[in-house]
């Protein structure tokens, strides 16, 4: 107590000092310094703040930078990274700054570029229904006409493009083109690739007797040998037909 009592009155002290010597009264010079450190706190607090909220916005950058060009997603793909708050906040100042492109509400794009256009490509249709699959936990797959031209095995440009989903009938408009979702039983949910399910989706639009030796071989173009070999493991369980062309897919080929 003493301490304490001789420290406080030195304080007193040196305000009565002071304000002898100022314009100021005692109790300004014995709040002041109390409101100085408070305001301190403020700032020290803020500043942390900021520095965090730099920090989710790089691991942002860094999330998209990786996933390359062409990738589309939504705030709920960083989730994981800070509040819903600050992952808004980040993908707005982004796309302010032409990083990124909001394609539709809720969902952006890390956007392509083409010299010949001289600016972004369209938004990768099949990218855009993966992420809000992801955003709205639904399981998708490509109907057969999507699948093939996923898979360039049909020459046309759909002006719709149409994923079976084990959520609701959704319906969406980008750029010039619709994206819908059908809610159905997913039959080939089992398999555990989405490759895998692309292709079955593709070869059962095409029909037993169109399976032609040019089919195999642009099928087999669009991936890499050890991908093959994962979907053919993967599709055992296919249609007997599906799985034999699958099969000749999966086969080391002059473009393999």
């Amino acid at each position: 107590m003493d301490v304490v009592a001789s420290w406080a009155d030195g304080r007193v002290g040196q305000a009565l000092f002071a304000a002898h010597h100022s314009d100021l009264r005692p109790v300004d010079l014995l709040v002041a310094p109390c409101v100085l450190q408070e305001k301190c706190g403020i700032f020290s607090c803020r500043s942390r703040r900021i520095r965090m909220q730099q920090a989710i916005e790089q691991k942002i950058l860094s999330r998209i930078y990786g996933n390359g060009r062409g990738w589309a997603f939504s705030q709920a793909d960083f989730a994981d990274l800070g509040a819903r708050s600050t992952i808004d906040s980040a993908l707005h100042r982004r796309e302010h700054e032409g990083v990124i492109r909001r394609v539709i509400r809720g969902i952006y794009d890390y956007p392509r570029h083409s010299e010949a256009l001289g600016g972004p490509t369209s938004p990768d249709i099949d990218k855009i229904a993966h992420a809000l699959a992801r955003k709205f936990a639904w399981r998708i797959q490509p109907d057969g006409a999507t699948a093939q031209n996923l898979l360039g095995l049909s020459t046309q440009v759909p002006a719709r493009a149409v994923y079976l989903s084990d959520g609701p009938d959704r319906s969406y408009t980008v750029g010039r083109n619709k994206l819908d979702f059908e809610h159905t039983a997913l039959k080939e949910a089992g398999f555990k690739l989405p490759e895998s399910r692309l292709i079955v989706h593709a070869l059962k639009a095409f029909g037993e007797e169109r399976i032609t030796p040019q089919v195999i071989t642009q099928i087999r173009r669009q991936f890499d040998s050890a991908l093959r070999q994962r979907i053919l493991l993967d599709t055992k369980t296919a249609t007997g037909w599906v799985y034999a062309a699958i099969q000749e897919i999966a086969k080391e080929g002059a473009n393999g």
